[in-house]
């Protein structure tokens, strides 16, 4: 294998003055803390851990060394913002999250895209329609060395509810969040919540430690990064996955009409159970608990068989042999 050519960006635009970003970085820093990566970061991070692993080379935002060879793949990891760059090269994109293909459908005329990569398989439904069949599923791995189980007897509570509901979230308190909590409490199981966004890395590793199951409460996923997490330290989890159409509100319904969608796109028999509604939840959450108590799940096996680093960062070379 070839030294890859890997390219990553954040947006940080200026916002109110020319070259604003910089000290708006500082105090960034000095008011939040150290900052943690986001869920497109996190796969630049994991997919470059997993390349380690496999002692693969790869060149980092090497723009000089692409425009002095236009022949040489470029590997566009995540972010979009990428594909606005004046390339010559063959590209290899994603896996792409942040963008649909109808805010960009000449894609595919105006650069050299030879493929790319979603993360799951409802994303390449969704998107094919647009941009053809070079589209196929990658998801990336996750740090199982990192993310393991804790002994049984750190455990003090039986459920960590997490709370990833991104829109209509009054509605959703009163209609699901409410009765989840009810239930748990009839059922005398005790619980800590933790909302997506409101917290430190850490303290999801701690809230993981602690807790014995995990609710997850999310609309859709497109890979779940922190479910899977949950899965490789051998949480099992009780998932919202209402399915329907994709809901995400910059473009449905006017725009686009797709479905159906899940939130749980990597998921078997061992890493726990999924419920529709709230009406469902109270006889899902007992099947759930009393299997659980049986010891009938395995995530962590899961992990281990299909989203490793190394497994991950294999299937990441596989499209690059193909496309060069």
């Amino acid at each position: 294998m070839k030294t890859l050519n890997l390219f990553y960006a954040e947006p940080d635009p200026d916002r109110w003055l020319a070259f604003d970003r910089y000290p708006r970085r500082l105090v960034r820093r000095i008011v939040r803390g150290r900052s943690h990566p986001s869920g497109q970061a996190l796969v630049f991070l994991n997919l470059r851990a997993g390349l380690d692993q496999m002692g693969v080379s790869y060149r980092l935002n090497d723009y000089a060394y692409a425009r002095a060879n236009p022949g040489a793949l470029v590997c566009l990891v995540g972010k979009s913002l990428l594909l606005d760059k004046p390339w010559e090269n063959p590209i290899l994109f994603g896996a792409a999250g942040d963008r649909h293909p109808i805010d960009d459908p000449t894609l595919f005329k105006r650069l050299d895209v030879r493929r790319v990569l979603v993360p799951c398989s409802w994303v390449v439904e969704m998107f094919r329609p647009y941009w053809g069949t070079e589209i196929f599923a990658w998801p990336v791995g996750i740090d199982t060395d990192r993310w393991r189980p804790s002994s049984s007897l750190s455990k003090s509570t039986n459920v960590l509810l997490y709370d990833k509901i991104r829109w209509d979230h009054a509605h959703y308190e009163e209609t699901l969040l409410n009765t989840v909590r009810q239930h748990l409490r009839l059922r005398g199981l005790t619980f800590q919540e933790i909302r997506y966004g409101y917290y430190q890395e850490e303290q999801f590793r701690t809230s993981l430690e602690n807790c014995q199951a995990m609710i997850f409460l999310c609309e859709h996923e497109t890979q779940g990064l922190a479910y899977q997490q949950a899965l490789s330290c051998g949480v099992p989890i009780l998932a919202w996955d209402r399915g329907g159409p994709w809901r995400d509100t910059n473009f449905y319904p006017d725009r686009v009409d797709f479905g159906p969608v899940t939130s749980v796109p990597y998921f078997d028999e061992r890493c726990g159970r999924r419920f529709c509604d709230g009406a469902s939840f109270p006889s899902e959450l007992d099947v759930f608990w009393d299997e659980f108590q049986a010891g009938a799940y395995a995530p962590r096996d899961f992990v281990i068989e299909n989203l490793t680093l190394k497994i991950c960062a294999r299937a990441y070379l596989d499209h690059v042999r193909a496309v060069t």
